[in-house]
This record gives C-alpha cells, structure tokens and sequence, in this order.
C-alpha cells in the first residue's frame, strides 16, 4: 500500500500533540541508549516543563533532556539547510551545552566504552569529517533509508566529538528523513543492543530496513494525531 506524502515540518510545527509525543519520545530513548536513567514521565516534565510531575534526577540527565529537545528543535527548524560542518557542530554544541562545552571537532583521542572499534587520531578527524560531508552530500544512494544507515554507521565510527556522538548521530538520522518528507525513525531504548550490532557490523542494509521498519511504524502513529 502506498503511503500519503507527509508534510513533515508543517506536521511538526502545527500538530502540537504530536510535536509533543515525538520530542519526548526521541528525548528519552535517545538519551536511555546512552545510559540515562530518567523515566519517560521525567523527560517529559522536564523538556516540557511539567512541574505536576517530582522529579529525582541528576543535573547533568536533566542538561541532557533539555540539550536534546533544543537540539531536535534546531534540527526541524533547519531542514532547508545542507548538511556542512558548521551544522554538525551546532547540533553537537546544543547537545553538550552545560556538560562538555565544545566548539569544534574534537582535539583529543577518545575511546568508545565497550566496543571494539577504535576511532581515528584526533589529527585524522578533521579530514575525515570533510570527506564524510562530501560523500553524505554527493554520493548517490538507492533510498533515503540507505543514505541515512550508512552515514549513521560513519559518523559514529569517526566519533568526531567528545561527547554526545550517539545523540547527534541519531538526530542526522531523522534530519534526513524529515528533510524528506518521511516519518521519522525513532530507535526504542529496548533495541539498544540490536541498533549497536548494526553499528559494530557496519550493516548498512539491515539497519536501512530497520529504519525503514521504524519509520512505517511512525507513520502509522502520526495518522492517529489525526494529521
């Protein structure tokens, strides 16, 4: 069956309902993958500042929900932009505010807790990161859901960040999605393991049609908002 174009930046900016279940819900499994421990009912008192919900939390997991909503904000506020190097690093400013400031690209070597792959020199990031914005922009690619798996699996194999490398990898995601026009993807924390096989396999044609599968079930979900 062949799904009705979606408008998604209207979608977002006039169906308050669903703007609201789709920020918390990418809020909390975004930043659960991550380890944070803040129940869905937390995330959204705070990234919707609900003071009928007590919350118990820690400053830097409050930072973070509030990060990603602004940072999903500015993402679904530029949709008309190419993806360059100054985007990347706005949206990872955003979602590092008040926890690992940065400016640019990372400086330093890091290491990705648990995993095998170790990410390139910190001399080798910059380079990596233009080939990467060229290849993203330039490379041709047989669905959006291909463009968006492999170029997920790149960006979080550089690791171009101190910090917060998953949650901006997985905003790129759906900045590519919406950009055109489909549902987005929003990856559920209980799939944790199963979206880092995708990654530690760099396979890209299965995580393609996952996120196609997760975008369909978004579809569905957005009908129900009665948009």
């Amino acid at each position: 069956m062949k799904m009705k174009k979606l408008d998604m930046p209207d979608i977002l900016k006039t169906n308050k309902n669903y703007f609201e279940d789709y920020i918390t819900r990418s809020t909390y499994n975004s930043n659960a993958i991550e380890g944070s421990t803040l129940s869905y009912a937390d995330t959204y008192a705070i990234v919707f500042n609900d003071a009928s919900f007590k919350i118990s939390a820690n400053s830097r997991e409050i930072y973070e929900a509030i990060n990603h909503k602004y940072a999903l904000n500015f993402v679904s506020e530029n949709l008309q932009n190419a993806l360059d190097e100054r985007f990347i690093i706005e949206i990872a400013k955003i979602i590092n505010k008040n926890v690992d400031e940065i400016t640019s690209f990372r400086n330093v070597d890091v290491f990705i807790r648990g995993a095998e792959h170790i990410p390139p020199k910190k001399e080798l990031v910059l380079n990596k990161m233009l080939y990467f914005i060229d290849n993203y922009n330039n490379a041709k690619y047989d669905s959006v859901f291909q463009k968006a798996a492999h170029n997920h699996i790149e960006f979080e194999k550089i690791h171009p960040f101190t910090d917060g490398n998953g949650r901006t990898g997985r905003l790129l995601i759906n900045y590519e999605l919406l950009k055109n026009n489909t549902a987005p993807a929003i990856i559920p924390v209980e799939d944790r393991s199963q979206y880092f096989e995708f990654l530690k396999n760099s396979d890209t044609d299965a995580f393609a049609a996952y996120l196609e599968k997760l975008s369909n079930e978004e579809f569905k979900r957005i009908e129900r908002f009665n948009v």
